[in-house]
């Protein structure tokens, strides 16, 4: 059975909340909702990204939108607690969705235990 995330837990800006609606009017039926998920980013810790989804798991979480859901695995909503989705479009065709109160790596480089001396 799949858990409600709170808006502590995960918000969206208005620009996102918009932007993603306007993606979900042009999806197949098929697809359940927008996937949140994390991934290693070496000495930087986490990253965040985010996907369509055509399945709902029991560990899920989810927060409903209008017009679409967003969908959280709980390995990484203990990581995305407090994290806003924000859309940035500067209006030179590099608009995204980004992710602002990222929690501290709390590493560094040379703490990723690389045999370079470069971090990124």
């Amino acid at each position: 059975m799949s858990n409600f995330i709170s808006e502590a837990d995960l918000t969206m800006t208005p620009a996102a909340q918009a932007k993603m609606a306007e993606l979900f009017t042009d999806v197949d039926d098929a697809i359940q909702g927008v996937r949140v998920y994390a991934a290693s980013a070496g000495c930087s810790g986490l990253s965040f990204g985010m996907t369509f989804t055509d399945a709902v798991n029991a560990n899920d979480g989810i927060r409903e939108f209008d017009g679409y859901r967003v969908v959280v695995d709980d390995g990484t909503l203990i990581h995305l607690r407090g994290v806003e989705i924000d859309f940035v479009d500067p209006g030179d065709g590099s608009a995204t969705f980004v992710f602002n109160n990222l929690p501290s790596a709390g590493g560094g480089c040379g703490s990723c235990g690389s045999a370079t001396s470069s971090c990124g």
